[in-house]
């Protein structure tokens, strides 16, 4: 697969010693949507405005499509379109002129017809000729998408793309992702709700203290390092789990009438059927059971756990 983006040993480190970002190495594929999650100040936004050349990194490199962000500064940014955290407009500019300027500040040529499937995309072509002081929130969000695709770019940076706006409109936003990806956009997301993630991303990256700790297929992911719960519905109360029966991860509940099994898929624990043959021969009957898995959040709150605690050894 080709590679719209790669970085290579990034760095970046403030006159007061701080290190936003330590040797950051990654390659991001054409097409694909990849979540950039962490914490605050873990290093997401310095690391997106560097590729977008607001910060200047302190060693390391950065290829836009085969373009040095440094060398190459003019061509490799006009393949960049970003949507920042902070909603920065001119709100005396009606919401026409706003997307049609950022467009003409790459040289692209004026496309009226293009500028109008953006707007109708994002729900904006009723509001053209409003003032962007007449915007709800949510609509600026949509307009700061709208000025990001106004030139066409081939990579597009989302940070925090949704913060602030209500659950509808969030689900807009990821249909609109979704339908930009299968355009051939290819997009970096970076976000606090991780539901984001597990819903629209095809690799997770997660940064912490500004170091990459990992780089993963989201749903090799969560099949490697997600745990799953099986839970029995006891068809009677249970005293306590038979001592024979002592399998790590195999709890009884408070109220004696669920077995719970916490286990990790990669590892060699007992199966569930061995689990369940084992139940039988201690006439422990269930009337239902059933699993689920841990999400993304889970695996993402124990991944900086741990890198926070290796970190602090």
């Amino acid at each position: 697969m080709n590679t719209i983006l790669k970085i290579s040993n990034l760095s970046k480190k403030y006159q007061s010693g701080f290190e936003a970002l330590k040797s950051i190495n990654l390659e991001i594929n054409k097409g694909e949507i990849f979540a950039l999650l962490g914490q605050n100040g873990a290093g997401k936004t310095t690391l997106i405005s560097i590729i977008c050349g607001i910060v200047n990194p302190t060693d390391g490199k950065v290829w836009v499509d085969g373009k040095d962000i440094l060398e190459n500064y003019r061509d490799a940014r006009a393949l960049i379109g970003l949507v920042p955290q902070e909603i920065s407009t001119d709100s005396f500019e009606t919401v026409w002129n706003t997307v049609t300027f950022s467009r003409g500040l790459y040289g692209k040529a004026p496309n009226p017809s293009f500028i109008e499937k953006i707007l109708k995309d994002l729900s904006l072509w009723d509001k053209r000729n409003n003032k962007i002081m007449m915007l709800s929130g949510g609509m600026k969000r949509r307009l700061m998408i709208a000025k990001a695709l106004s030139h066409e770019p081939k990579l597009l940076f989302l940070d925090e793309p949704t913060a602030g706006v209500d659950v509808s409109l969030r689900k807009d936003m990821w249909s609109l992702v979704k339908e930009l990806k299968d355009a051939g956009t290819t997009i970096i997301l970076t976000t606090h709700y991780i539901e984001e993630a597990e819903e629209m991303a095809d690799r997770i990256g997660i940064i912490t203290k500004g170091e990459l700790i990992l780089v993963e297929e989201k749903t090799s992911l969560m099949k490697k390092l997600g745990t799953k719960e099986l839970t029995l519905q006891l068809l009677h109360p249970l005293d306590e789990i038979p001592s024979d029966l002592g399998i790590p991860g195999l709890k009884l509940s408070a109220d004696k009438f669920e077995l719970s099994y916490t286990f990790d898929s990669k590892s060699e624990q007992i199966g569930i059927a061995d689990l369940l043959q084992k139940l039988s021969q201690h006439h422990i009957n269930y009337k239902d059971l059933y699993t689920s898995q841990s999400s993304l959040e889970d695996i993402f709150v124990n991944l900086v756990n741990s890198g926070a605690k290796s970190n602090d050894a």
